[in-house]
């Protein structure tokens, strides 16, 4: 398995340390977990359907309309 470093300030390994005691985790499950929920994440993004519009700008500045239609 690969290793990866990363640098996290103290508060944020405060708020890591309480949220992996929260769940049971910990430190380092705990942030196992986040990266493997993101990646599920980023997977079923990845298979919306794209945008319709020619125009680049419009693309970037417009936003979807996702979810349940109000009444």
């Amino acid at each position: 398995m690969p290793r990866i470093t990363i640098l996290i300030d103290k508060e944020e390994e405060k708020i890591l340390k309480r949220r992996a005691k929260k769940n049971l985790m910990t430190l380092r499950e705990q942030i196992e977990d986040i990266i493997r929920r993101s990646c599920v994440s980023a997977k079923r993004r990845k298979s919306l359907p794209k945008d319709k519009t020619d125009d680049k700008l419009i693309r970037i500045f417009s936003r979807a309309r996702r979810g349940r239609r109000r009444k």
